[in-house]
């Protein structure tokens, strides 16, 4: 087996209280986690300003505790709000969770790159120069804490968010020139409505993914889906949507031996199924 498969915690089971979160985590049989505070955890405050070694040396004992691998730490921000007192704040949020990761044996804190909206709708401007400069100053902002720390940033493309294409993904690793940041490839977020009618187009922009920066890509999100009539993404069962696996797979067997991939809208009852489907199609590629 050449991927080593996942989940995110909170698909794991319900959210819980911190004291048994993750022993419940560990039975059900998942070792390799993507953590979601906010959607895991019950019974604590997770926002800005709650956090402190102490409370970071306690989280990661529990990891440890259950053998739990945290591959990817949340924190899930827009850093281009187009409104500059909020964006900061996020990005002093995300700055916050830097640095305490290492604490709490995470590999990365990760995130996708938001939408030029204060409430996360989708609208044309997200594909702006103005945007992007946005993004970049974000970014310059959160890089130059985690080389200062010696952490590592996550960031993941989405075809409606600021680094929608394998392009821009390219563009923003030369532009911050940053050893601390590495990427989360979701195939299927890089696959718009209109690119999921047409396989070989899917498969061309998961190589130029690869192409552009392939040695950048440490962790996956793996799913399917399919997209409503507004266009937007519905998650389905694996094998029942419209994502085509053939050029991330061959990629993955050329490139990434033993790489992580954290399965999303899976569940305990579905994983073992939902592994053995993607290593058809790892066996097929």
């Amino acid at each position: 087996m050449m991927i080593q498969y996942g989940m995110r915690a909170h698909d794991c089971c319900e959210a819980g209280s911190l004291d048994h979160f993750f022993e419940t985590v560990k039975q059900q049989g998942v070792r390799h986690i993507q953590l979601a505070f906010e959607k895991s955890i019950a019974d604590y405050d997770f926002s800005y300003g709650h956090y402190s070694a102490g409370f970071a040396d306690y989280i990661g004992r529990k990891v440890r505790e259950q053998d739990l691998h945290v591959a990817i730490l949340s924190c899930y921000i827009n850093p281009v709000i187009p409104d500059e007192a909020a964006r900061l704040a996020e990005v002093n949020r995300f700055i916050e969770r830097l640095r305490y990761c290492k604490r709490m044996n995470a590999d990365m804190v990760g995130t996708e790159t938001g939408r030029f909206s204060m409430d996360m709708s989708v609208t044309p401007m997200t594909q702006s120069e103005e945007c992007y400069k946005l993004l970049l100053d974000s970014f310059s902002r959160i890089v130059d804490a985690a080389e200062r720390l010696g952490v590592i940033v996550g960031v993941e493309g989405v075809f409606d968010h600021t680094l929608s294409s394998p392009e821009k993904m390219k563009r923003f690793l030369h532009d911050l020139a940053s050893p601390a940041v590495e990427v989360i490839l979701d195939a299927a977020n890089l696959i718009s409505p209109e690119t999921a009618k047409n396989p070989a187009l899917q498969n061309e922009i998961i190589d130029r993914a690869f192409q552009y920066y392939g040695d950048r890509i440490s962790v996956l999100h793996l799913k399917d889906c399919v997209f409503d009539q507004n266009g937007v993404q519905v998650c389905t069962p694996p094998g029942e949507g419209l994502i085509c696996y053939d050029s991330l797979m061959r990629n993955l067997k050329q490139q990434k031996p033993h790489i992580i991939a954290l399965l999303e809208e899976s569940n305990p009852k579905r994983f073992a199924g939902d592994c053995a489907f993607f290593d058809r199609e790892y066996d097929k590629a």
